[in-house]
């Protein structure tokens, strides 16, 4: 085995770079250790090799070698695992996917340092006692005391010293509405009481505040008896959260925080996509005598198609001889109607084309709204 060993090395020094000997022999100068043997002796045919023997040995040494990963890889696909990939597959679609683990059960979780980041990210000074008050939900309590009289612990000795959100909550819906409203109102002048209602039932509706509140990282944190947290459990987190962050940094803050993300959900929304009117020519004729104009005055201004059955007819609204508006529409009818929504979001200011809403610190009305909110 040592002679074996030896030759190999041999060989990877030649490879390495031989000296030459003389009638092209291959001699080496350098002494070979192998294990504790130091110039050990060797049969004369390894000692001296022979130009034919170089090249053959030299081949079965690069059998020998080691070879790079590089060069040696190889697909291997295991003959187990079609089988497998076929069960789970099949497990997939029989049971579905499995149940939503909430971040607390997952990996690499600290809540303490979570909920300090949340305020960092924010660019938020919240205060810590505050902020986790706001995201314990009474559900959350109840189901936790459940459990525990379950487990049969004592009820004195293991209370839990936590908080709900209600009163944060509460404390927060009440400043979302007010200032949502002087907002809206100081936006869209023109706009009457019913509209105002209805754009701002639609920032505060559930749908909007979650969508808020999910992209925000408030689901994550919120503890809550069920996951996925329910929507109005979420949107009452998220004025509770509204709430920590006005008793922390005061009323202006909380301000500036709905109009950056409740208010800003309104770009690119239809004004009647939030306010369902049934009758936009009959309030179009409320509005023009509000201002002491005569009522509109349909005329069909083109069309096309007619007689096909895509028609589209054009038709414009007039008011003491002045076009109002045009709208378009596959009926006279639903032209009319069309044409009267159209001069409706004129008369409001809440046209496509409308300049964007001015967030800068040296807009008029911001200084006013927000003492209404101080105020309120």
């Amino acid at each position: 085995m040592l002679y074996v060993l030896r030759a190999l090395q041999l060989v990877v020094g030649y490879l390495q770079g031989a000296e030459a000997g003389e009638a092209g022999d291959v001699l080496y100068g350098a002494d070979v250790v192998v294990g504790d043997v130091e110039g050990a002796e060797l049969p004369q045919r390894l000692q001296v090799l022979q130009p034919a023997d170089e090249v053959l040995l030299k081949e079965q040494a690069a059998e020998l070698v080691p070879r790079s990963p590089a060069t040696t890889q190889v697909r291997e696909k295991k003959r187990w695992m079609k089988a497998y990939t076929h069960i789970m597959a099949k497990k997939l679609k029989l049971e579905g996917p499995p149940p939503p683990k909430p971040r607390w059960q997952q990996p690499n979780w600290d809540y303490h340092s979570e909920v300090q980041a949340f305020s960092a990210r924010l660019h938020e000074n919240f205060s810590l006692e505050l902020l986790k008050t706001a995201f314990v939900n009474p559900c959350y309590l109840q189901a936790e005391q459940r459990r525990r009289e379950q487990l049969g612990l004592d009820s004195e000795t293991t209370a839990l010293l936590l908080e709900d959100n209600l009163q944060l909550s509460e404390k927060g819906a009440g400043l979302t509405q007010s200032f949502l409203t002087d907002w809206c109102r100081a936006s869209f002048p023109g706009l009457p009481h019913d509209g105002v209602s209805c754009v701002v039932g639609h920032l505060t509706g559930a749908s909007v505040v979650c969508y808020v509140a999910r992209n925000l990282g408030v689901e994550d944190l919120t503890m809550s008896a069920e996951f996925p947290v329910p929507d109005e459990t979420l949107r009452s987190t998220f004025m509770a959260v509204v709430g920590a962050l006005e008793g922390s940094s005061g009323a202006e803050r909380a301000a500036f925080f709905l109009r950056d993300f409740l208010w800003t959900q309104l770009i690119g929304k239809d004004l009647f996509d939030m306010w369902p009117v049934v009758d936009p020519m009959g309030l179009l004729v409320e509005e023009l005598t509000k201002r002491s104009l005569p009522p509109p005055e349909p005329r069909l201004v083109r069309s096309a198609g007619a007689s096909t059955v895509l028609p589209l007819y054009f038709v414009g609204l007039y008011s003491d001889g002045k076009l109002l508006a045009q709208g378009p529409g596959e009926t006279l009818a639903g032209a009319e109607e069309e044409a009267a929504r159209v001069a409706l979001r004129k008369l409001y200011g809440y046209t496509e084309n409308r300049r964007p809403f001015d967030f800068s610190p040296q807009q008029q009305h911001q200084p006013t709204l927000l003492q209404s909110v101080d105020g309120n």
